[in-house]
């Protein structure tokens, strides 16, 4: 289930790179008061962490859907 948790997360913060990406529209600034906001930060840092645990995924044998 974490595992699973953590990949929505790394999805949603795929999403906002290709806003920024595309638009210059970073949607976790805009919803939280900025980039700098300390609830932002936070998101960000969440979703950092749900990055660097995915990286598990690359090296394990088991299939995502257990």
């Amino acid at each position: 289930m974490f595992d699973k948790i953590c990949l929505i997360l790394i999805i949603i913060g795929a999403l906002n790179w290709g806003l920024v990406g595309l638009f210059q529209f970073d949607l976790v600034a805009w919803a939280f008061g900025g980039a700098a906001a300390i609830v932002s930060r936070i998101i960000y840092t969440i979703i950092a962490l749900a990055g660097i645990w995915c990286i598990s995924l690359l090296f394990r044998n088991k299939a995502l859907s257990d």
